[in-house]
């Protein structure tokens, strides 16, 4: 998967997911390719405070609308931990192909990732933090 800028992740996020990791998320449903992009991700990212954190690139339980490159469809979904996930209420797991290409990234970047018929390619049109 390329990205174009460097992933920002928030400190208390980054613990988390690395627990998540390290207590089996491993084998993830999604497998360990998707696992590993995270952990890529991780390595090149930038980790900051809650308070040094931009209010528009998304985190755990961020709400983010993106849209297909070259379709006009929008759609909107929250980005959880793997026990969260629950599609019908589009949540989506941070350890899945989605999660993965979200995290870490900002209103107006572009993200890829891979899907049963190739890459597709998408922009994070909004982000929604709650303050906490």
């Amino acid at each position: 998967m390329q990205k174009k800028q460097q992933p920002i992740f928030r400190k208390d996020d980054y613990e988390v997911i690395q627990t998540c990791l390290q207590e089996g998320a491993r084998e993830s449903t999604f497998g360990p390719a998707v696992v590993e992009s995270l952990l890529a991700d991780f390595k090149k990212g930038r980790l900051v405070s809650k308070e040094a954190f931009p209010a528009d690139v998304v985190r755990l339980n961020s709400r983010v609308v993106i849209q297909e490159t070259d379709k006009p469809k929008e759609m909107e979904v929250t980005v959880v931990l793997p026990e969260q996930a629950d599609i019908k209420q589009r949540k989506i797991s941070v350890m899945a192909p989605v999660g993965v290409a979200l995290i870490g990234f900002g209103k107006g970047q572009e993200v890829m990732w891979q899907v049963p018929g190739g890459k597709k390619k998408f922009t994070i049109k909004e982000v929604f933090n709650e303050q906490d």
